[in-house]
């Protein structure tokens, strides 16, 4: 039992740690993604509103949900430990394998600052929807055959028809972007899955899911605000 603890503490240790919880964040940002559409569905937010009554109701889906909240903090803070011990140990910041592409070379050198900015961003979202739904007593409601359910559609329409929300929004999912550029590749190779047969295959896989997985995110902010100023 000790050796898996200090294997756990050793610097591949927490390498380790901090690729299985990366994968499985970029697993959940698909799964958000897709659900998050329905917003799309109808506008009326009937769709969106009965997926997000699922999504916090289900027994099971919120074990789901509260085991992710503790990835999202346990990545955080294995993201911190490796760029104390690089800083320490080279004298400088976050230094990751050298890419050819430029983005992810850029991403590569600033992860710590993307993911401080990533950080800020999951709190504002979560202040924004998550603790508003849950903890504010004046959170709209919707009616659909005779149940009551939260209207999240409608905080989605508000928090959107603000200028600076979308903008930072945008500016953050940008950031993930980038975070994502390097931190899908670092991730396969830190489990040692950087065979030089399959490693363009990845790092094509990584570029599309960083590009993609945020842009689709990007399309909800934007349509509301245009939305906003159209009516």
């Amino acid at each position: 039992m000790k050796w898996i603890i200090d294997f756990l503490l050793s610097s591949l240790g927490k390498k380790l740690i901090m690729s299985l919880t990366g994968l499985f964040l970029c697993l959940f940002l698909v799964v958000h993604m897709l659900g998050n559409l329905q917003l799309f569905f109808d506008s009326t937010g009937e769709s969106f509103n009965l997926y997000a009554y699922t999504m916090t109701t289900n027994p099971l889906i919120k074990v789901i949900s509260y085991g992710n909240y503790f990835f999202i903090l346990l990545h955080a803070v294995q993201g911190i430990l490796i760029t104390m011990y690089n800083r320490k140990a080279k004298g400088g910041s976050y230094q990751g394998k050298e890419v050819s592409d430029t983005a992810a070379k850029l991403a590569s050198r600033n992860m710590r600052n993307l993911g401080l900015l990533i950080l800020v961003f999951l709190g504002l979202h979560m202040w924004q929807f998550w603790a508003q739904m849950h903890f504010s007593s004046d959170m709209p409601t919707a009616t659909y055959d005779g149940l009551v359910v939260k209207d999240l559609y409608k905080l989605v329409q508000l928090a959107f028809s603000e200028a600076w929300v979308v903008i930072f929004y945008l500016v953050s999912l940008a950031g993930l972007s980038m975070h994502l550029m390097h931190g899908f590749w670092s991730a396969f190779q830190s489990m040692g899955l950087n065979n030089k047969k399959y490693a363009p295959i990845i790092r094509a896989i990584g570029m599309g899911y960083a590009i993609l997985i945020p842009l689709g995110f990007a399309t909800m902010p934007i349509f509301f605000y245009v939305l906003s100023k159209s009516i």
